[in-house]
């Protein structure tokens, strides 16, 4: 490893770097594999060669789904991982050589919400400024003359990228990447929103709402929370074996009633479960979720992620059920994500039974159509030859 790090540093560090990334020139358009400049790391900043991406949702809605059009061009991804190439000034707990995880979420260390162990929000992070952007609007991504916004301030679909130190995550050395990559996003919000946000008890009873891989987490995160029974609900049943897998005890397809879920689960738990998660980013299924849960101490989650208003009945809530949302699962990603790194290498949580698909990069429209269509649950990209 010191061989290779004296190489990069060598050959690359403080110099512009070209190399290949999936462009989103426009919104509803194929991403383009193009040659882009990626500069060297600033003040605080790390440039990391990415290895592994995967493909996550809240691209497909960005391409494809969002009312915002603004955040483009832009290079998408955002569960990627890969080793650190060089680090800019002030970067003193990352180093050459380090394998790593960049996240869309941030932990300075330093600000109010950084300092409560309630949240893990964090003031500095793009998502408190930029939301429309969808990204930082400075880059160090430029591309025939013209820069490119990095995605949820990362940009995994690139051989590099450049990232401030409070979006990454330090990893052990022997973290297989084409695996762990699923923890920079989908994963650790699914299972957090269990385990952390909703706080799923022993012996309760859970509902999932949407088998994608967030809502399969949320499953396996029920399940290791304790859960005697594990509703995961989806309206594609062909998700219903790996939902078993990971701890689903039944499953639900909605268009198999003649009333909505949210009675039925009534009916079948005595009066509704006791927590609830949406996962799919659908304001009437958040709805559902709510309503599904039982009176007095029912608690239900967002955890999809839309850009449209959603409403219940006043009477849910004065009724003792709880409604609240999470980001990143509650987990702050630079204490929590090694942590969850280290769980998968002991096997406390999976990753492997997630992936059906592998492709290169440039294969990646066809990654898109899969995941828009349905078709798989997580496709690992290899980003750098």
């Amino acid at each position: 490893m010191s061989a290779i790090r004296l190489h990069w540093e060598m050959d690359t560090a403080g110099k512009v770097i070209k190399c290949r990334a999936a462009v989103a020139w426009e919104p509803n358009a194929p991403l383009v594999i193009e040659e882009i400049e990626v500069g060297p790391p600033q003040e605080g900043e790390m440039r990391i060669k990415i290895l592994a991406s995967s493909l996550c949702h809240t691209e497909i809605f960005h391409l494809f789904e969002s009312k915002d059009k603004r955040g483009f061009p832009t290079v998408l991804g955002h569960e990627g991982a890969g080793v650190v190439e060089s680090v800019g000034p002030g970067v003193t707990e990352y180093k050459p050589g380090d394998k790593v995880i960049p996240v869309s979420g941030s932990q300075c260390r330093e600000c109010r919400f950084c300092k409560n162990p309630k949240t893990n929000l964090c003031e500095r992070s793009w998502l408190n400024y930029h939301v429309d952007l969808m990204s930082y609007p400075t880059t160090r991504f430029t591309c025939r003359g013209q820069p490119l916004l990095q995605f949820t301030s990362t940009g995994t679909f690139s051989e590099y990228i450049v990232i401030n130190q409070m979006y990454v995550a330090k990893i052990r050395d022997d973290a297989p990447l084409d695996r762990v990559c699923l923890l920079g996003c989908g994963i650790s919000t699914g299972y957090g929103a269990a385990v952390n946000t909703a706080g799923v008890t022993p012996g309760s009873v859970c509902a999932v709402f949407g088998l994608g891989a967030v809502g399969l987490a949320a499953v396996m995160g029920c399940k290791n929370a304790g859960a005697s029974r594990i509703f995961a609900v989806d309206i594609n049943e062909q998700k219903f074996e790996k939902a078993k897998v990971l701890g689903a005890t039944d499953c639900l397809n909605p268009k198999a009633y003649n009333k909505p879920i949210s009675e039925v689960l009534a009916e079948m738990t005595n009066g509704g479960v006791d927590f609830s998660l949406e996962c799919v980013g659908n304001s009437e299924v958040s709805r559902m979720a709510l309503e599904s849960c039982i009176k007095g101490w029912g608690v239900s989650v967002l955890v999809g992620y839309t850009d449209v208003d959603f409403s219940a009945r006043p009477i849910q809530l004065i009724s003792g059920k709880t409604w609240k949302g999470t980001l990143l699962g509650g987990f702050k990603i630079r204490d929590s994500v090694p942590k969850l790194v280290n769980d998968y290498m002991t096997g406390k949580i999976k990753l492997d039974e997630f992936i059906t698909h592998k492709m290169d990069l440039e294969q990646i429209n066809d990654a898109v159509n899969l995941m828009k269509t349905g078709q798989c649950i997580r496709c690992i990209l290899n980003i750098s030859k």
